[in-house]
């Protein structure tokens, strides 16, 4: 008789293990989960907007099919709470809106630029959703704007040429994630404790980590107690506490003209992105204080074809002189190259520490989040995307006359703007015969208008001897 219990045991577990391992891990992964908990702790609500033009009116049947398809592939997907607190985060299944939103009344195309930042403020959500959505817009002049905002959180820019360049072929994705509470509650508390526990001796190595690294810093910090540490921006406590629409536009410049600047001066179309990012940064105000440097910090992805990740990404943070910027790139190319090269080489102990954003107290990382001090470097965030794949201008069927993409936020609060130093991003793709150039900025104590930031956008053209269209 005991054998015949162990037997069956035996047999219980064996069915148990194949049934697990039929279902697919549908958790975050841990740089996923560590933004989700950032952003929450820090009240963001992070966006890209990829925006189409074309100089006619649109297949809205070719775009239904492609707003379809993006239900079908890595957007279509949202994010689930789990039943424990320090519990990762899962995907669910979710197609997105059922529709696109077309516009009952056309517009002058001088407000184009007016509707595109309407449409970034149109309420996204990775977890009660939409993540995403498409508007339409018909100008007019005869042309037809196309605005598709999502989640950060969903996916990131390299990834979204991937999802774009996908649904436009008509390719779809089995992602095999459950349906949005699938789960009895019995059975989510039971699942997230079981997998929670695996991941408790993780966790525990991060925290060593963690205490070593903080170690390290305090030991650095002493070593150079004779050289004054950079100071970040002072923060007036008295600026309003509204909400603002960060200033961004969109600069286009053609490829021919592009390359050959670049060449001139001694570099690549990735060297130059980085220069004029640099320079633009400069002329806004984000340098250092004690060397006027700008640091650019440099997205570099990982991807693969086949990644369901969010963020496949890890960051370098790459400091330049923008005196010389303008006449000779190799200093420029010398030190991104360097910083890579570096990077590649180094381990980065700090990405252990991603195991404990779900663990931590909400509570204790909304404190942190707020005290965080603003970078004192001021840094300009630089994603350079390279050569894009043309399918993606084909959202409607045909190729688009215009394309672009940014990042941004919605229902930013003016304080945790100002407290934090601002922010500068810069996006850049080759896309179509045109390099485009996404800037949103802001600046404490500047003047945090589109059409400050078009005169600055200007004059860092000017300063490449470039010329370009400004929008």
């Amino acid at each position: 008789m005991p054998g015949q219990i162990r037997r069956v045991r035996e047999t219980l577990n064996k069915r148990r293990a194949s049934k697990a391992a039929a279902q697919p891990d549908n958790r975050l992964a841990l740089a996923d989960e560590a933004l989700v908990a950032e952003h929450r702790a820090a009240g963001m609500n992070v966006i890209i907007q990829v925006t189409w033009l074309y100089g006619h009116d649109v297949d809205l049947d070719a775009l239904r099919r492609f707003h379809r398809n993006l239900g079908q592939g890595l957007l279509g997907r949202r994010i689930e709470r789990p039943a424990l607190p320090i519990a990762r985060h899962r995907w669910v299944a979710d197609h997105g809106q059922s529709d696109i939103e077309i516009a009952q009344h056309a517009r002058p195309r001088v407000e184009f630029s007016d509707w595109v930042d309407e449409r970034s403020q149109v309420r996204i959500d990775p977890e009660s959703g939409p993540g995403w959505h498409i508007g339409v817009l018909p100008l007019k002049d005869g042309t037809t704007a196309i605005s598709l905002v999502l989640s950060h959180n969903l996916i990131d820019g390299l990834g979204l040429a991937l999802v774009i360049v996908e649904a436009a072929l008509g390719k779809t994705r089995d992602l095999g994630y459950p349906s949005p509470l699938s789960r009895t509650r019995l059975r989510a508390v039971g699942q997230d404790a079981r997998q929670t526990a695996r991941d408790v001796p993780k966790v525990a190595r991060a925290l060593v980590t963690a205490v070593k690294l903080a170690r390290k810093q305090a030991r650095d910090k002493s070593g150079n107690e004779h050289s004054p540490a950079p100071q970040p921006p002072a923060f007036n406590a008295a600026v309003a506490d509204d909400t603002v629409l960060v200033p961004a536009i969109t600069i286009y410049v053609e490829l021919d003209n592009w390359d050959a600047r670049a060449e001139a001066l001694g570099g690549a179309s990735h060297t130059l992105a980085a220069a004029f990012a640099a320079k633009l940064g400069e002329r806004i105000g984000r340098r250092r204080s004690a060397d006027g440097a700008v640091t650019l910090q440099i997205p570099i992805s990982d991807r693969t074809e086949e990644d369901t990740r969010a963020m496949a990404l890890s960051y370098a943070r790459v400091s330049i002189d923008p005196a010389s910027l303008t006449t000779d790139l190799r200093d420029v190319r010398a030190a991104v190259k360097q910083t890579l090269t570096t990077l590649k080489e180094t381990s980065d102990d700090s990405k252990q520490l991603l195991w404990l954003p779900s663990f931590a107290p909400k509570r204790t990382l909304k404190r942190m989040v707020t005290r965080i001090p603003a970078d004192p470097d001021q840094s300009v965030f630089c994603s350079y995307l390279g050569d894009l794949s043309t399918f993606i201008g084909y959202p409607a069927g045909t190729m688009a006359d215009f394309q672009n993409a940014r990042a941004t936020g919605q229902r930013e609060r003016r304080q945790l703007l100002e407290r934090t130093g601002g922010r500068m991003f810069i996006l850049s793709g080759r896309l179509n015969g045109k390099i485009f150039i996404s800037v949103g900025a802001y600046q404490p104590g500047a003047t945090n208008t589109k059409a400050a930031l078009c005169e600055l956008a200007g004059l860092t053209l000017a300063d490449f001897g470039l010329t370009g269209e400004i929008h």
